[in-house]
C-alpha cells in the first residue's frame, strides 16, 4: 500500500521558521560550538530528514538529558514542527534546515547518533549516491561523530532497507537489533514519526536496524 501525505503550503513559512527560536538560522557558523548552542556537554543526536518532527520532538521530550538537533531541507515541511513548538518549551532540542549534503559543513566531531528515519529511497539506480546510506554520505558522516558511529534507521521501503544493510556492512559497520518488522519485534522506547504511525496503522511492515562503528 502506497500513503501520500500532501501539504498545503503554510503562508509566510519562511517567516515564521525565521522568527523560531528553536531554528538555528546560520549553523555552519556553529560548527564545533553545539555544546555552546546548548548551554552544556550533553550528548548531541540528530535526525537527518526530520519531517514534520513527531520523532525528534519525541525523543528530546522522552531524553531531557540528551541534546536532540532535526534537520530538515524544504521550509514547506520545517515549518509544520515549528508550528508543533509554539506553546512548547524543549531547550534540549534546535531545528536546522538545510541540505543533508552539507552535512560536514555545520558538525566536527560532535555527534552521538544519527537517525536516518523513512529517507527518500532515490528507487532509480542512477541516482543511488544520493541515499542517505550511500558510502558518499557515509565519508561526510564520518566527519561528524564524536566518539564511536552510531547510525539507527527506520524505513517502509524494503529495497532501501536491504541496500542500506550492504553499504552500512561494506563500509565497516557492525548491525544490530535489525528487524523487517518493527512492531512485532518491538525496540524499548520507540518513537514513532508520522510516516510510521500512518504505515502501522495501514499494516505496512516498518524495518529498523542500528549500526555501529569503531573509531
Amino acid at each position: 500500500m502506497v500513503i501520500i501525505l500532501r501539504l498545503k503550503n503554510v503562508k509566510n513559512a519562511s517567516n515564521i521558521i525565521k522568527e523560531s527560536s528553536y531554528v538555528v538560522l546560520e549553523p555552519k557558523k556553529m560548527i564545533g560550538k553545539w555544546s555552546d548552542v546548548f548551554e552544556n556537554e550533553n550528548k548531541i543526536q540528530i535526525e537527518i530528514g526530520m519531517g514534520k518532527g513527531d520523532f525528534i520532538i519525541g525523543m528530546a521530550k522522552q531524553n531531557p538529558n540528551v541534546n536532540f538537533i532535526g534537520i530538515e531541507m524544504y521550509d514547506s515541511v520545517i515549518v509544520r514542527a515549528v508550528q508543533k513548538l509554539e506553546n512548547e518549551s524543549i531547550p534540549n532540542l534546535k531545528l536546522i534546515r538545510m541540505d543533508a549534503n552539507e552535512i560536514n559543513e555545520v558538525f566536527d566531531k560532535e555527534i552521538d547518533v544519527i537517525y536516518l528515519n523513512f529517507s527518500d529511497p532515490w528507487p532509480k539506480e542512477r541516482h543511488s549516491k544520493r541515499r542517505l546510506t550511500s558510502h558518499n554520505l557515509f565519508k561526510k558522516y564520518d566527519t561528524l561523530f564524536k566518539n564511536d558511529k552510531k547510525i539507527y534507521q527506520k524505513t517502509d521501503n524494503i529495497d532501501l532497507f536491504a541496500f542500506s544493510i550492504q553499504s552500512l556492512s561494506t563500509y565497516g559497520y557492525t548491525l544490530k537489533n535489525v528487524t523487517l518488522d518493527l512492531y512485532n519485534n518491538m525496540i524499548e522506547g520507540n518513537v514513532a514519526t508520522e510516516y510510521e504511525k500512518r504505515f502501522n496503522e495501514a499494516g505496512t511492515r516498518i524495518c529498523r536496524l542500528e549500526a555501529y562503528k569503531e573509531n
